[in-house]
């Protein structure tokens, strides 16, 4: 059955008022990039009360009616939202039901120890919460995303999960025979090979000389472990005390044998990588070569030539 010309024209006029309110109500006015949130549990109505308030909108009641006649069913999201000049209503809606949120960005250098990790999560303005700082060689070294208004405590959980996941990775890619016998002591002497040399081209001859020291009872006799208890990780700014290296504590590995008790830093993948995978040498010393990098060496004789070395290279630089 055919409607009559005069209700189609009533539906017709109908539909153009709709296109109108589309058009022209709740239209908006944005002239820059802008960065907007909301809160958990908001409706469209105080969403669009909240846009119009900010004057991102012309018209609160126009933005609720055509999210009611051309929006999704789909409900608004909680987030901070980056809202740009270029988009129409519908783009503003579609991305508060699509949850398109701004994902801001925080980086752990490798070898960042975690009081230091603790510091810059807690001058992270966009963060929320008060957390304690997280175990030494909890947090795997990397850039994470978060959003506005995220807990400390859940940024942490996540930086640990990535830990634990990393470690048990390379566990399971071990090689036969290493040094370690527990995932506990690969993540400390991973620590000691991430505070012991800052070329990536070393790692694996690293922690090699160290495997080769913790089969054989040396000890380990690795400065970042005097270190470790004076400062919690922080850079000492100083030479280190005759005293402090005297000095008996669970980490100092110039007055214990074997591993210290803990890591003593957050290492990165690569220096877990490094202790499961260690360079097959012979090596037992090394001493700076004065470019970042060392002079490794099997016997005490060479290590001493490679010393007298080091202290050369220290002379022609006035440190000595």
């Amino acid at each position: 059955m055919r409607l009559p010309r005069v209700l189609l024209a009533v539906i017709g006029l109908a539909l153009a008022g709709l296109v109108l309110a589309w058009t022209f109500l709740g239209s908006p006015t944005i002239t820059k990039d802008t960065s907007f949130t909301i809160p958990a549990g908001a409706s469209v109505a105080s969403v669009a009360d909240k846009l119009e308030a900010e004057g991102l909108i012309s018209s609160a009641s126009g933005f609720v009616l055509q999210a009611r006649v051309f929006g999704s069913d789909s409900p608004i999201q909680a987030g901070e939202f980056l809202l740009t000049p270029d988009m129409s209503q519908g783009d503003i809606l579609a991305a508060f039901q699509s949850g398109d949120v701004i994902r801001r960005f925080v980086t752990i250098p490798e070898g960042m120890p975690s009081i230091l990790v603790w510091e810059r999560l807690m001058a992270e303005d966009l963060l929320t919460g008060d957390v304690a700082v997280p175990p030494e060689g909890s947090i795997l070294p990397d850039t994470y995303a978060f959003e506005r208004g995220q807990s400390r405590k859940s940024l942490v959980e996540q930086m640990q999960a990535a830990m634990d996941k990393a470690l048990a990775e390379e566990w399971g890619k071990r090689a036969p025979g290493i040094a370690v016998d527990t995932m506990r002591d690969a993540l400390i002497l991973a620590s000691i090979v991430e505070k012991e040399t800052g070329k990536p081209e070393e790692r694996r001859m690293v922690a090699g000389l160290y495997s080769n020291r913790v089969r054989t009872g040396m000890k380990l006799q690795a400065d970042p472990t005097i270190i470790y208890p004076v400062t919690k990780g922080k850079p000492l700014g100083r030479r280190i005390k005759q005293s402090e290296i005297s000095a008996v504590n669970g980490y100092n590995t110039y007055t214990r044998a074997g591993l210290p008790e803990g890591p003593i830093t957050n290492p990165g993948r690569a220096s877990i990588a490094a202790v499961m995978n260690p360079e097959n040498t012979a090596a037992l010393f090394m001493v700076a070569d004065g470019t970042g990098g060392h002079w490794f060496a099997d016997t005490l004789a060479q290590h001493n030539a490679n010393v007298a070395k080091w202290y050369a290279i220290r002379r022609e630089r006035g440190e000595m």
